[in-house]
This record gives C-alpha cells, sequence and structure tokens, in this order.
C-alpha cells in the first residue's frame, strides 16, 4: 500500500508526502478506537458494520501529510486530498479518516462525496470536501462547533449548546450557515444572523484543528 500511495501522490498530490514515522506495514491495534471516536454522525449512510469491520481487519497503516496552505488555496488542497483518498481506496485502501478534524466515513461515503467533488460547480466541490474531512457537532464551552472548516478557507459555526434543538438539527444549521459563507461571504453573513465573528482559542496554532479564521458565534433562536 505504501507503494501505492507514493505513486497516487506523484501523479496527482505533488505537494503531499507519506509521514514514514507514523505509517506501518503491519496492523495498529490503536486503529478501531480511533475510527470509533471519529465516524460522521450526522450523515443517515456515512458508515456501514462492513467499514467497521473493514477496520477490525485491517493489515497496514499509510499517514499522508498535506502542504500548509493559505485560504485561498484551501479549498483546492482539500479537492486533492479528497481525490487522493479516492484513488486510494481504487489501489485497495479499506477505510480512511481525515485526521485534521478527526472525522471518518466509510468507502460508499468517500466514494459518493468524490463524486459530488467533480461537479462543474467549483461551490459544489467546496461544499464536497467541507463534509468530507470537517466535523460537527463538538462541544465548545456553552457552544456546539464545527472543527475543521479552515480546510476550506471558512471560519467553524457555533451555536449556542441551551438550544432545544437536537444535535442533528443543530447540525444541519451548522451546515447551512457554511454553505451561505461560502456563497455570500463571510461578512455578510455574520450581519445577517446578528453573529459575532472572533477567535477561537480551544486549540493551540499548531494543532491540527486550530482554525485561524476563527469562528461564527450564533445567538439563541437562530435555525
Amino acid at each position: 500500500m505504501l507503494q501505492s500511495t507514493q505513486s497516487a501522490i506523484e501523479v496527482l498530490a505533488a505537494d503531499f508526502e507519506i509521514d514514514m514515522a507514523f505509517s506501518q506495514d503491519a496492523s495498529d491495534a490503536r486503529m478501531s478506537e480511533s475510527f470509533a471516536v471519529s465516524w460522521d454522525q450526522v450523515h443517515e449512510d456515512a458508515w456501514h458494520q462492513r467499514d467497521v469491520e473493514a477496520v477490525m481487519s485491517h493489515g497496514c497503516v499509510v499517514y499522508v501529510v498535506g502542504p500548509l496552505m493559505e485560504a485561498a488555496e484551501a479549498p483546492a488542497v482539500s479537492l486533492t486530498a479528497l481525490r487522493l483518498v479516492e484513488r486510494m481506496l481504487e489501489a485497495g485502501a479499506t477505510a480512511a479518516k481525515g485526521e485534521s478534524a478527526g472525522v471518518a466515513h466509510g468507502v460508499a461515503r468517500w466514494r459518493q462525496l468524490a463524486r459530488d467533488a467533480k461537479s462543474a460547480e467549483p461551490s459544489a466541490a467546496a461544499r464536497a470536501c467541507r463534509l468530507a474531512f470537517t466535523k460537527r457537532p463538538l462541544t465548545c464551552d456553552d457552544y456546539l462547533s464545527s472543527v475543521g472548516f479552515h480546510l476550506v478557507g471558512l471560519p467553524e459555526v457555533l451555536v449556542p449548546s441551551s438550544s432545544p434543538l437536537d444535535e442533528l438539527v443543530l447540525s444541519a444549521v451548522i451546515d447551512s450557515v457554511a454553505d451561505e459563507m461560502a456563497s455570500d461571504g463571510i461578512e455578510k453573513v455574520v450581519i445577517r444572523y446578528g453573529a459575532e465573528l472572533k477567535a477561537i482559542n480551544q486549540y493551540e496554532e499548531e494543532d491540527f484543528k486550530y482554525n485561524p479564521f476563527g469562528g461564527v458565534h450564533l445567538v439563541a433562536g437562530v435555525h
């Protein structure tokens, strides 16, 4: 699998590289737990029991690291990452997880997201990448938050955890606001919702989950 990954990188993702310090040509007992806490809980068919079993029976682990990127470059880099995942599944990989936000999908879901990203509309491709590599909702102080929106050049979206709505509905609110930010611009959306854009200090700057664009904090009652 290491050889297949390197070949795919050379063809699709020259700025990416294999992290040999963590990759291994053997199973890793930590993978089952790592995936268990990372499976996407929002999309109804994000993963299936066969995906869980594939992780349990894996024979090797390959870590791939992407390049540092500016906001304007983020959607294109994430699209490259998604294409790389698709290529590796075609080459025989049985499971994949995005480490930056800590999110995993089953093979069928990864392939669907890769197909969605092939749309002629850049906004559709960026949305597919956001759904592929970001996670929601996670608890952040008094809010439920997205994690990983910086991977598509956006701030996180935070909704008050005091809302009577359940987490799936709040996740839909997060996704809707993100769609609006992508199409209309962050400033317009902040004004539209009477929200506040401010820094998120939950993660250190060197952490994969740190978002340099901050977070859009919504007020109670927005849905």
